[in-house]
Order: C-alpha cells, then structure tokens, then sequence
C-alpha cells in the first residue's frame, strides 16, 4: 500500500544551521526532532530526509563524511524512538573542484531527482505527502510537485521569511520548527483543516 511522506530538509530543519557539517561533531539536533519524527511515525507517513550536500562537490568533506553524518542523524534519533525511513542527498554542484561531482544535475534542490529517487524506493502516496524545510528552495521544491510546503523558523528560516519570502508565492503553513510542521500535517490528516501563519 502507499504511504503519505514528509520530504525533510537536513541542515536547519533536523539539526542545527551551522553553515557546512564537515565534522560529525558539528551534527546537533534540534530540539523537538526526534518527536517531530516520531509523531509522523505513529501516523504512518514515511519520514525521508533530502539535503543539498554542494560541499562534497566543492572539495571540503569527502562524500564518506555525509554518511557517517546521516548514519549518526539516524543512531541518534533511534535512541529516542524516532526512525527516519530514507535518507537522500545531492553531492553536485555546477562549479565545484572535485571533477567526478562537478555537474549540472537533476537532483540539487528545487530541482526534483531527491524526491524522484525516493518514489523509486518507496511506494509513496504523493496526493498526500509534503515538503519542510528553512528555506524557500523546499518551497519551490513543493511547488515544482504539486506538493504542500512548509517553512520552519529555525535555521534560515527566519531571514527567508523576512528578506526571500516578501512578494513570492507563500508557504502552504509556517511553522517554529520541524514539531510545529509535524502537528500540523498530523492535524490536516485527521481534520482537514489548517492553516497558514
């Protein structure tokens, strides 16, 4: 059977803005994340996790090091019973240094080949999935899919509001943080309702 997703960006949304992770001792996760996670665990929407990773592309941490960040992401919320169930990242950038990750591609945010490559894996009912994150890429992600979008107030989020937002198509709902997405898309689940803020 399909299942609803909720498309989370990493930095900014899961852990915190710290510019580029290139030591998983900079991985720090949000408050209210690991039950944000586990809200829409219980409510059985597939929590999968697509991230712009250009600093790979860019020459400043190997593509080993976003792994053992993904696989410490996924180990530290499975400590407070969270489960992230994909995890999906784009190493490209148009003007990087390291040849091999050097390109155009289809898969850096808002362009679409994260969330295609997650239908490829999962089975996913995307009438009813959505799209959270700091900054206004995700929306436009959302946008590109036909999908809902959220904007969190953490990381970015709070200058894109300000300074990217003003006379762009608006979010489908604003929220403080990724808690604040999660019970409002288990909300509209249930009840229908909901609105922007």
């Amino acid at each position: 059977m399909k299942r609803p997703a909720v498309f989370v960006d990493r930095d900014g949304t899961i852990n915190e803005q710290m510019g580029y992770i290139n030591h998983p001792s900079r991985f720090k996760i949000l408050p209210g994340v690991p039950q944000a996670v586990r809200l829409l665990n219980e409510r059985d929407f597939l929590v999968i996790v697509i991230s712009n990773q250009s600093g790979v592309a860019r020459g400043y941490f190997p593509v080993d090091l976003v792994h053992q960040v993904h696989d410490l992401m996924r180990q530290t919320l499975e400590e407070s019973g969270a489960r992230i169930d994909g995890v999906f990242f784009c190493p490209h950038y148009p003007t990087g240094t390291v040849p091999e990750y050097t390109l155009r591609c289809n898969c850096r945010k808002p362009r679409t080949g994260l969330v295609e490559q997650a239908c490829r894996a999962f089975d996913i009912d995307m009438g009813n999935s959505f799209v959270v994150g700091d900054r206004y890429t995700e929306i436009e992600l959302s946008r590109r899919l036909n999908l809902k979008g959220i904007l969190v107030k953490t990381g970015y989020g709070l200058g894109e509001i300000e300074y990217v937002l003003p006379g762009r198509p608006a979010p489908d709902y604003i929220a403080d943080d990724l808690l604040g997405a999660a019970e409002w898309i288990t909300g509209r689940s249930v009840t229908g309702g909901g609105s922007t803020s």
